[in-house]
């Protein structure tokens, strides 16, 4: 069996699929108020410990103040004229971004949405519509099947089935092989549960091209496609013209506060908006995001290949740190990282491990892990490491320095 980053256990390569368990009501798997406190303290903890470290890898802006969002627009008045009258039902300085979207992503048109699961079900409902096969294709790890509440089946009237369960994105092989027919395909780029992967692009082009040939279309669900290009080693428009339609997230690498846009072809997007209308979308006024997110893409977007690149070297430190440490099984994975986010692996509890590393940034001012710790099996832990702005000031050598003071917190094996 092989282990999935939220915890669940699938099935390796030629092994059979377990038995699904029985349904559970979700409110049984939450900790009661009085079970979670000494969770909720330490995440208070860990918060006041990245606002206040003076040296961390990431900080991400939504973790910031009202004050700290709000100066996010300083300066804006350089992006767009601010003397154009306010946006009103998707006009003005919302038909802008989605021109410079559409451009960035090569495709005819664009629509924005103020959320990107609504992004998404529309997209797919739209293309539902046009093949005439409500069935969607996608990862056992996909966002809309661990992370919405099954808002696919349960809002839009799709049915999702799962290419695959493995660590990675579906191959070439098993999109053909699939047993039942499907009227889209949708690709996570990069697969974050499975550790922030992304295949090759030849390897993309061939399970785009296996789609096609089962008379499918190509759905990628672009969240963070903005950090792609690096790995892919080919611009975003070249990228996103595999596909037949783009989601794209304007607060996940681009620090906006919030927002997504569903690019393709122009009367698919003239559809989108009409759903996107019946689902809500339609807000009054949303300049206060839309400028964000105008922001992000002039100034987070041509910084994330140098973060990216950063990433790599942080993730070799952290494994010659342990090495060095002599952690007897730790893993950062990807090795080498597809994005500026991977995962790191230890042989701890997560509780363990949550408290070094909130005890490390409030007693050094440098904070090596300022994600959460969960549970990766027995013994096991995994937690998320972003590298962005502020971690490109961090050397090889502060890395491995931190990772032996880190450890140095930790308790001896067998202890």
């Amino acid at each position: 069996m092989t282990q999935t980053t939220d915890g669940s256990r699938v099935p390796a390569a030629g092994q059979r699929e377990p038995e699904p368990a029985p349904a559970r009501d979700e409110r049984e798997e939450r900790p009661t108020p009085a079970a979670d406190e000494p969770g909720r303290l330490r995440r208070e903890r860990r918060a006041a410990a990245l606002r206040s470290a003076d040296h961390v890898l990431a900080r991400p802006g939504m973790l910031g103040t009202l004050r700290e969002r709000l100066a996010l627009l300083d300066g804006v008045q350089d992006l767009y004229d601010l003397d154009e009258s306010a946006d009103i039902y998707g006009s003005g300085v919302v038909e802008a971004l989605e021109a410079k979207v559409a451009r960035l992503l090569g495709k005819e048109a664009a629509a924005f949405f103020p959320t990107g699961t609504m992004a998404q079900q529309v997209a797919l409902r739209c293309w539902a519509g046009r093949t005439g096969n409500p069935t969607v294709a996608l990862h056992a790890l996909a966002h809309p099947e661990v992370h919405e509440r099954k808002a696919f089946s349960e809002v839009s009237a799709l049915r999702p089935v799962q290419v695959t369960s493995e660590p990675r994105l579906p191959t070439a092989d098993e999109v053909r092989d699939f047993e039942e027919p499907f009227g889209a395909l949708m690709l996570e780029l990069p697969l974050r549960d499975a550790g922030f992967v992304l295949p090759t692009f030849a390897e993309l082009t061939e399970v785009v091209r296996a789609a096609r040939e089962r008379d499918a279309v190509v759905h990628f669900d672009g969240a963070r496609l903005w950090e792609t290009e690096v790995h892919f080693g080919r611009p975003l428009d070249e990228i996103a013209e595999l596909a037949d339609s783009v989601y794209v997230s304007f607060y996940k690498s681009l620090d906006g506060f919030g927002g997504a846009a569903v690019a393709g072809p122009r009367t698919f997007v003239e559809e989108a908006k009409t759903w996107r209308h019946r689902y809500g979308g339609l807000v009054f006024q949303q300049f206060p995001t839309v400028l964000s997110a105008l922001a992000g893409l002039e100034r987070q977007l041509p910084r994330l290949p140098e973060y990216v690149r950063h990433a790599r070297v942080v993730a070799a430190a952290l494994r010659e740190g342990f090495a060095a440490a002599g952690v007897p099984w730790a893993r950062v994975f990807p090795e080498e990282p597809h994005t500026h986010e991977f995962q790191v692996w230890l042989p701890h509890d997560p509780d363990t491990l949550a408290e070094a590393a909130v005890r490390q940034g409030e007693e050094t001012g440098r904070l090596l892990f300022a994600g959460a710790w969960r549970r990766g099996g027995p013994g096991l832990a995994l937690t998320e490491v972003s590298v962005r702005a502020e971690g490109l000031a961090w050397t090889a050598d502060d890395v491995r320095a931190a990772v032996s003071d880190f450890v140095e917190r930790l308790p001896a094996a067998g202890s």
